[in-house]
Order: structure tokens, then C-alpha cells, then sequence
């Protein structure tokens, strides 16, 4: 396509006139070039503009000929070209040259369409120069252009697209015709101006195209600016669609996460909740059933026994032996463990159907569903006994807990599972009074247990109904006959039920705990009525008083504190005042005892170790502990007869005694053979009923008036010979 306008525009060189050279063609050619390409109208929302650069084309053909024209055509369509490229638009050197060159051919095709068919044609319609004549060659010339430049246009968008050639000119080419009849009708207003020859007329005209092509101009720059304008809120309305849509992602993203955050709260509560229903149903520390879960179980059971007797269960209590203990010298820590350990064995040693819970501290239940008889559930609690008897390591301790289990059988009498579990602690209970382990609920032990609480219950009160008081044994000196002092003995004059004895009351009062505060009065009473009886004769100044003091309340730090205060309010001598302790309660804790008694005989009292004989000392604690007297069991004492046999066991307590350099007390003295024994043992104090039975402080007080002697009349054989053990000098001495 080039090279064929490269051939067309050599042609027109040649056959151009040189006559055509002057002030119109410089005119027309100063057009063409400079004001023509700056005249275009870009039409709004287009791909096309008005040009009027074919004004100067057609002039040139009108004025000049075909071959100016041609000419006129290359070097219109070059200045375009270059006016383009410098106002941005991107066109390469070929691309000039081809449109240059489709010009250039469309116009050599005219003017040779001209030539052969047109001017013939329109030359016999009207003369040259005449309108008709002048609107019908340049429509002709301008349809012709159109048609040639229109379809090589086709040709070349179609062969570098590789489009359709019919759908490329009537989408991209055939608007292009509004240049060509644009120029064409420009043309030939300007020629028939020209033509004209009035200078005003020409000046008119000139203003007048000049005002409609302003007035146009402004028009369609009101136009492209509203269009740019509505473009302009087309893309904000857009921009702001964009941004709603980018907005409701965002809210559609956070509510994603939201729903996926509450989905996660919901499994949350959920596992939170069921959480909560297994911690409100089982331990925390060995997921056993709890009290609740294990109650809600026993009540179905009780329910389905009333209705149906032959669904028969037993429920077992357990409660682990003094577990305080491994809590206080191993730490609460390794009681967690041992209560774990307790709790998996219980579970391997019972049926899948039974159930064990954990009922609070140390102390368990089980419901034993396929057991038919009382026997068989003692055999199932004496297995569970003795595998929770099998010592086990923890942290480096070697560990061995015993149980007490009781035992309930159903019954119909039960409603409840209170009921129930009530009389399986009441068995366990007496398990753990009578050594047995195992004990078997009966209505007996109900009724024993029910007088027990009302025992205990009332015991709180006691002191303060006025209904305990003091009885004081004498202490006599074995060698010399006279007394050197008393032992205090508790007394309990119920106020409905009469006089309780010892043996009942104190194990009440020491397992309960008020056995602590009944010594702080026991201690204020004796050294107070002591002070009174220092008071009657000069040589009553040292009589002592012997107060028993129990294995809880010598492991009680308020021990110290409670005897200071009792030696202060009564201002006896701290050396007339002794503590009695049981040797089991010493031997409890050795090294605790000894750092206790230590600091009691700090205070100046004076020790005794009660009982001696029946618990298990050992030789290494006995002789640290700072005591001042060693009083042998009633027992060794009974057990010897008149003629002396059985005297083993006294003497070589006695001589244990006198080998550590302490003295020693005989208690249970109840013949004379048994005192003759003693004297001539070397014993050097005793008590018994032979001596002198407990008094009350008012015949003890006048006792001490009378100066009577306490050893019996040694012609007494009989009597001696005879004598009894009296039952009240076997219990409890407290």
C-alpha cells in the first residue's frame, strides 16, 4: 500500500503544473498544513472526529487539478499525522506512511473515476462554475474519496487485526465519511465565496463559519464536559458502588469471623457446660461420682428396691485411718496422691455394675449391686481392706493406709439416700471404735450412735450447766504412809441421765475434740482448789496435783500457753502441779513429745508417763523424755497374786525406773499382798482403792484435816486376803 501511494503521489509530481505554484495554492497549502489539523472536532463519547483537512484537498482539485490535489492530499494527511503525534497519540513512522499513502490512493482513484466517468457526466448537466455544477462534483468526488479511502482503511485495520473485513468498514470506517462531506461542503463554501469576489461578503461569510465553527467548537466542549462531568459522577457513583461492595465484603469478611468467633464461644459454653455437668457430678481430684451424683444413683436404687424387693444392694462406708496425719507430715500434696491411689484401687477391686464416690476428704462410699447376702458383702470389704493395706512409694515415702468400711444392707425403711448413707457411717464408725475394720450396720448401733451424739452434744455444754466436777484420788507414799499428793479425776453428773461413767464420756470427749477445753477447766479447778489446801498447814505446802493431760491436747501448740495460765491465776509453785501422759501418746510422735515436755519442764511442772507397760517404747525415746515419775499400769499390778507370783514385769519396771532415776507411782493397789510386794520392791508411791478411794474435794479437804494415816493397819490380813477389785477403779482415770 505504500509503495502503490508512493507511485501515485511520483505521478502527480509529474504531471503537476508548475503554473499552480502561487498565492492560492500557498494559500490552500498554508491551510492544509498549520490551521486545518488544529481545527479538528473530536466528537464526544467517540472514536471519531470533523476534520476539515479535506477542505484543502478538494480547493486544490477545484483550483488546481487532480494532480495538485494528490499532491495536497500526501502533505495534508502528513502534517495531521505529525499534529497528532505531538499531541500524544502514539503512531509509528509506518503507520504515517500508510495513511498518507491510503489518502494519497484514494484520491488518485477519484480523480481517475473523475476523469473517465464524472466530468463527462456533470459537465453536460450544468456549466463550470455554476452551484449545481459545483455541489454535484464535489458530492461525486467526495462519495468517490469516501468509497476508496473507506474500504483500504477496511483493508489495512482488517489484515493487521485478522478481522472480518465487511465488520471492520461498517464498525471503524464508515463514520470516517463525515470528514469527507465536511470538507467537501467547506470547500466549496469557500470557493464559492472566492468565486464571488466581494471582499465583504467574503469577510461575512469568513465570520460567520468562523462563529458557527466557535459557536460548535463550545458547544461541543459544553458537551465533552458534561459528558466528562456525568463520566466523572458515573465513576464516583461506581467508585462508590465500589467501595459499598468493598465495604459489605469487609462486613462480610467481620461477620465471617464474628460468626466464626461466636461458633467458637458456642463450642466453648458447650464444652464448658458439659464441663460443668461433670463437675458437678464427679471429683475434681479423683473423678470419682461425688456426694451428689452417688446420691442420685442410691435414691433410683431405693426407689426400684420398694418396688421391687428382689433388687436387693448394700452400700459400703469407707473412711481412711488417720489420713490427718499423712496430710500433716507429708503435706497436703501427697495426701491428693494417696486419696488418687485410694480411689483406682477401690474401682479394680469392684464389679463394673457397683459404683464408688467420693464423699469429701478421706472418706468414700460404694453401692455393691451383685451381692446376695450380708456375707458376701463383708467378704467384698475385707478384699477392698486388705488391697488398700498394700503399701505403695510416693515422692520417696513408703505409704501403708488402713480403712474402716460399714456396711447397710437395704432395707424398706429407707426413703432416702441420707437414710442409708447415715447408717452405713454409724457401722463405719463403730468399725473404727471396736479395731474391727469391718462392721455391719445394726438398729443397735443406731440407737448407740444416736446416744453417742446426744453424749457428745451435751458433754459441750457440761461445763458450762455446772454438771462436771472434780474428784481427787490420794497419792500415798509407799515408804512413809503419808500423802503427797492427789490425781484429779473427772466426774459427770448428767443432768437427765445421772452419773455417766469415764469410760463413756472421755473416748466422746477425746474424739470430738472437747476433751481441749474440758482440761483448760480441769487445770484451772485443781490448781485452784490445790492453793486452797497449801493453805491449811504448813506441811500441805508441797502437796501436788496430778492432772492427765490427753494425746490431742499435747498435740495442740495452746498446751504451753493453757498451763502458764493456770499456774498464774492460782500462784501454786509450777513444781506442784504434774501432767500425766499416756505412754502411747507419747510415743505417737517421739521427737514432737520430747520439744513439748521439754518446754513443759521449762515451766518447772512436773512429767509423768501414765500406763507405762502397755504401749511400746522404746528405750532410745524413753530415757529422753524429761519425766519425774513413771506410773505402772493397774493391770501389772492386778496380776500378781498373794503369794507374790507374776511380780516379774513390777520389778523390772521398777528397776528400769530406779535405773533412769526416776521415781515411781503404782496405781490399782487393791491387797495388801500387792502393797507388801510393792514396798518391798522399792516402789515409792501408789494409789488404789486398799489406799484410798477418789473423794470428792470437800471429803478430800477434810481427809487432810483429820491427819489421818493412809497405809492399812498391817494386822489386816484378812481383810488384804479378801479384798475385791472394786469395778470403778478400772475405769478411765482421767
Amino acid at each position: 500500500m505504500i509503495l502503490l501511494g508512493g507511485m501515485c503521489l511520483s505521478l502527480a509530481s509529474v504531471n503537476l503544473s508548475r503554473d499552480v505554484f502561487g498565492t492560492g495554492f500557498l494559500a490552500i497549502l498554508i491551510y492544509a498544513t498549520v490551521l486545518a489539523p488544529r481545527m479538528s472536532l473530536a466528537i464526544p463519547r467517540s472514536k471519531f472526529a470533523i476534520s476539515f483537512s479535506d477542505a484543502a484537498v478538494f480547493l486544490a482539485f477545484l483550483y488546481f487539478g487532480g494532480p495538485a490535489a494528490i499532491i495536497m492530499a500526501a502533505i495534508e494527511t502528513l502534517a495531521s499525522c505529525y499534529f497528532l503525534r505531538n499531541s500524544g497519540v502514539p503512531m509509528s513512522r509506518t503507520t504515517v506512511l500508510t495513511n498518507i499513502s491510503i489518502n494519497t490512493i484514494s484520491i488518485s482513484v477519484t480523480y481517475l473515476v473523475w476523469l473517465t466517468f464524472l466530468e463527462r457526466i456533470l459537465s453536460e448537466g450544468s456549466a463550470s462554475g455554476e452551484t449545481q455544477h459545483l455541489l454535484s462534483t464535489l458530492g461525486a468526488l467526495a462519495v468517490s474519496q469516501f468509497a476508496v479511502a473507506s474500504f483500504l482503511a477496511a483493508v489495512f485495520r482488517s489484515t493487521v487485526d485478522r478481522s472480518d473485513l465487511w465488520k471492520t468498514w461498517i464498525t471503524n470506517c464508515f463514520s470516517s465519511s463525515l470528514t469527507q462531506f465536511v470538507g467537501a461542503g467547506l470547500a466549496g463554501i469557500i470557493y464559492k465565496v472566492v468565486s464571488y469576489g466581494d471582499i465583504v461578503t467574503g469577510v461575512i461569510a469568513f465570520v460567520v463559519l468562523s462563529l458557527a465553527y466557535l459557536s460548535y467548537r463550545q458547544s461541543i466542549g459544553k458537551v465533552g464536559e458534561a459528558i466528562l462531568q456525568v463520566e466523572a459522577a458515573e465513576q464516583e457513583k461506581a467508585e462508590t458502588e465500589r467501595e459499598r461492595r468493598r465495604e459489605a465484603e469487609r462486613h462480610a469478611a467481620q461477620l465471617a469471623i464474628t460468626l466464626e468467633n461466636e461458633e467458637q464461644a458456642n463450642e466453648a459454653l458447650r464444652k464448658s457446660e458439659k464441663d460443668l455437668q461433670h463437675a458437678a457430678l464427679y471429683d475434681s481430684l479423683t473423678d470419682l461420682p461425688n456426694r451428689k451424683h452417688f446420691g442420685d444413683k442410691l435414691g433410683e436404687l431405693i426407689d426400684e428396691y420398694r418396688n421391687n424387693p428382689a433388687t436387693g444392694f448394700f452400700v459400703l462406708f469407707l473412711d481412711i485411718r488417720k489420713f490427718k496425719n499423712i496430710n500433716d507430715s507429708l503435706g497436703h500434696s501427697i495426701g491428693d496422691k494417696v486419696l488418687m491411689v485410694a480411689a483406682k484401687r477401690f474401682v479394680r477391686m469392684l464389679n463394673p455394675s457397683d459404683l464408688v464416690a467420693r464423699i469429701g476428704g478421706d472418706e468414700f462410699a460404694v453401692i455393691l449391686r451383685d451381692v446376695s447376702s450380708v456375707g458376701d458383702a463383708q467378704k467384698v470389704a475385707r478384699r477392698v481392706f486388705n488391697s488398700i493395706a498394700q503399701p505403695f512409694s510416693l515422692s520417696g515415702n513408703k505409704i501403708s493406709i488402713r480403712v474402716n468400711i460399714g456396711i447397710a444392707p437395704c432395707d424398706i425403711e429407707y426413703r432416702t439416700p441420707e437414710e442409708i448413707l447415715r447408717d452405713a457411717d454409724i457401722a463405719m464408725h463403730y468399725a473404727k471404735e471396736d479395731s474391727s475394720s469391718v462392721a455391719v450396720f445394726t438398729k443397735e448401733l443406731r440407737v448407740r450412735f444416736l446416744e453417742r451424739v446426744r453424749l457428745e452434744n451435751d458433754l459441750r455444754n457440761a461445763v458450762d450447766r455446772g454438771e462436771l466436777s472434780m474428784h481427787y484420788q490420794p497419792l500415798i507414799d509407799l515408804q512413809q504412809g503419808g500423802i503427797f499428793g492427789f490425781e484429779a479425776l473427772l466426774r459427770w453428773n448428767h443432768s437427765e441421765l445421772g452419773m455417766i461413767p469415764p469410760d463413756k464420756f472421755i473416748p466422746i470427749a477425746e474424739e470430738s475434740g472437747v476433751i481441749i477445753p474440758i482440761t483448760v477447766w480441769i487445770l484451772k479447778e485443781t490448781t485452784g482448789q490445790l492453793a486452797r489446801w497449801h493453805k491449811i498447814a504448813q506441811k500441805y505446802q508441797d502437796l501436788i496435783v496430778s492432772v492427765n493431760i490427753s494425746g490431742k491436747h499435747l498435740s495442740n501448740d495452746d498446751l504451753i500457753g493453757d498451763v502458764e495460765t493456770a499456774l498464774t491465776v492460782s500462784g501454786i509453785p509450777p513444781s506442784s502441779l504434774k501432767l500425766e501422759i499416756t505412754e502411747s501418746a507419747a510415743m505417737a510422735d517421739a521427737e514432737y513429745t520430747i520439744g513439748v515436755l521439754n518446754r513443759l519442764k521449762n515451766l518447772g511442772v512436773q512429767l509423768s508417763i501414765d500406763d507405762f507397760g502397755t504401749g511400746y517404747s522404746s528405750l532410745s525415746y524413753l530415757h529422753r523424755l524429761p519425766f519425774d515419775t513413771l506410773k505402772i499400769d493397774r493391770s501389772f499390778v492386778y496380776s500378781v497374786g498373794a503369794s507374790g507370783e507374776n511380780s516379774e514385769i513390777l520389778q523390772t519396771i521398777i528397776s528400769l525406773a530406779k535405773g533412769l532415776k526416776k521415781k515411781v507411782i503404782a496405781e490399782g493397789i487393791e491387797t495388801e499382798a500387792q502393797l507388801s510386794l510393792l514396798q518391798n520392791l522399792g516402789c515409792d508411791f501408789g494409789q488404789g482403792y486398799l489406799l484410798a478411794r477418789p473423794l470428792t474435794k470437800e471429803a478430800a479437804e477434810k481427809s487432810l484435816y483429820e491427819n489421818k494415816s493412809w497405809l492399812p493397819a498391817p494386822t489386816d490380813t484378812s481383810t488384804a486376803d479378801d479384798a475385791q477389785p472394786a469395778a470403778e477403779e478400772n475405769l478411765p482415770v482421767f
